[in-house]
């Protein structure tokens, strides 16, 4: 096996113009329709992660005074933090089918075109 050969083709490679515009232009579209839905999915459920926890450390008297007032308070919290833990998933799948049937039918035909089949 000559590595320096396998390394010549991938440097050339690299360096060779791209004639897969189209492929290219197939991810963009495939990541305008999955990125919004992902953006939500990963930050709402950071935000309901954090809500949770602070609403476990009122609970415990980690923040506050720790009286009664306050885990009452953090119960609470802990509670919105717990409902959106789990609306995140069933929100995230909704953005993802409205993102999917957005772009639905320029992926199709950009693929088709792609595999040869469009005529």
């Amino acid at each position: 096996m000559n590595t320096d050969k396998i390394y010549a083709e991938q440097l050339a490679n690299e360096y060779a113009p791209k004639n897969t515009s189209k492929v290219i232009a197939l991810k963009k579209l495939d990541s305008k329709a999955k990125t919004p839905a992902a953006v939500f999915g990963y930050s709402f459920g950071i935000v309901s992660a954090l809500t949770l926890g602070v609403g476990m450390c009122l609970c415990m008297g980690k923040l506050g005074p720790g009286d009664m007032t306050y885990m009452a308070v953090g119960i609470v919290v802990g509670l919105l933090g717990i409902l959106g833990a789990s609306l995140n998933y069933p929100i995230y799948k909704r953005i993802l089918e409205k993102g999917k049937k957005k772009y639905a039918f320029e992926i199709v035909e950009l693929a088709k075109e792609i595999s040869g089949k469009a005529k």
